[in-house]
């Protein structure tokens, strides 16, 4: 990652954060795959007659 700068107040505190475009977007997509993976884990505790996906693999393939 870049180097990032700091906007800072009169008494130097850090108020805010200057990234370059790429370490941004490299921020915005890890934040995406982390909705993903939250979305996946919530509808996960929320499924009611979740069949594991090995289960649904082998009834699947017999009836083809």
């Amino acid at each position: 990652m870049s180097k990032q700068q700091f906007v800072t107040d009169p008494r130097g505190r850090k108020k805010a954060v200057l990234l370059d475009i790429k370490a941004y977007r490299k921020l915005l997509a890890t934040l995406e795959d982390l909705e993903d993976a939250n979305d996946l884990l919530k509808a996960e505790r929320e499924a009611r007659g979740f069949v594991p996906y090995d289960q649904f693999r082998k009834t699947f393939l017999k009836k083809r």
